[in-house]
């Protein structure tokens, strides 16, 4: 169904079920939002995007230099990765998404970000299982052994909730002992998540990182009248 007010821009089968991109106007804040479902879960919004940005943020503020090498693990309706990319220290970004549909919406610019990430020459978009990459492959199929200065992941819900059962073992201390293994010394670990902070999570990330923090962004709902909040979590991966 087309209307002035709602346009459904893909919808297509996957593996993990229904995904459909969206478009409305939203009388509330008068903007066109920007919307992914996979069947019945809401995935992302344009309208909140704050903590995502943040996270991004927050992660390349840990990082002195320039000629910073950058992975993100989802890449969603693209937030992260634009904000990766506005700071002039990154040299290069590798985004790696599960779904090849996400990425077809950026390169066919149905999704605002998509132009211009396919402008910057720093980026490149790769199809992948960031999980599975991340426990056995490399987080760059060019180069396995290659290292990066942040990895910034915003996939799952949260650390317990899950999009799949087999994101579960990242999140533990093996999955962090991995991870780090990814990372030069002194790089830097984000993770964005919908819930509050969780202490097993943190617990596992501190057995495998050091200035381990769980960051509280709130931002405002308009839909609810009321502020909301998610949590960035950053850990430092240990000096050589």
């Amino acid at each position: 169904m087309v209307s002035a007010r709602f346009q459904e821009l893909d919808w297509r089968q996957t593996p993990m079920g229904a995904i459909s991109l969206r478009r409305r106007r939203d009388p509330v804040i008068g903007e066109d939002v920007y919307e992914v479902k996979l069947d019945d879960d809401f995935l992302m919004s344009s309208m909140f995007t704050l903590a995502e940005t943040e996270a991004a943020r927050l992660a390349l503020a840990r990082l002195a230099g320039t000629g910073l090498e950058v992975a993100v693990g989802g890449l969603g309706l693209g937030y992260t990765a634009q904000a990766v990319l506005a700071d002039p220290a990154v040299e290069s970004l590798v985004v790696i998404e599960a779904l090849g549909e996400v990425i077809e919406w950026h390169r066919r610019e149905l999704i605002p970000a998509g132009a211009a990430l396919a402008a910057d020459p720093r980026c490149r978009l790769l199809q992948g299982d960031f999980f599975a990459m991340t426990a056995r492959s490399g987080l760059d199929p060019a180069s396995p052994a290659r290292r990066f200065h942040a990895v910034i992941v915003d996939i799952d819900h949260s650390p317990r909730h899950l999009l799949h059962p087999d994101h579960a073992p990242f999140y533990r201390p093996e999955g962090m002992r991995r991870l780090a293994e990814h990372l030069h010394p002194d790089g830097v670990f984000a993770l964005w998540s919908n819930d509050p902070p969780d202490e097993d999570f943190t617990a596992a990330l501190t057995q495998h990182f050091t200035d381990v923090t769980a960051e509280i962004v709130r931002f405002p709902n308009p839909l609810q009248d009321r502020e909301a909040a998610n949590t960035v979590y950053l850990a430092t991966a240990p000096a050589a």
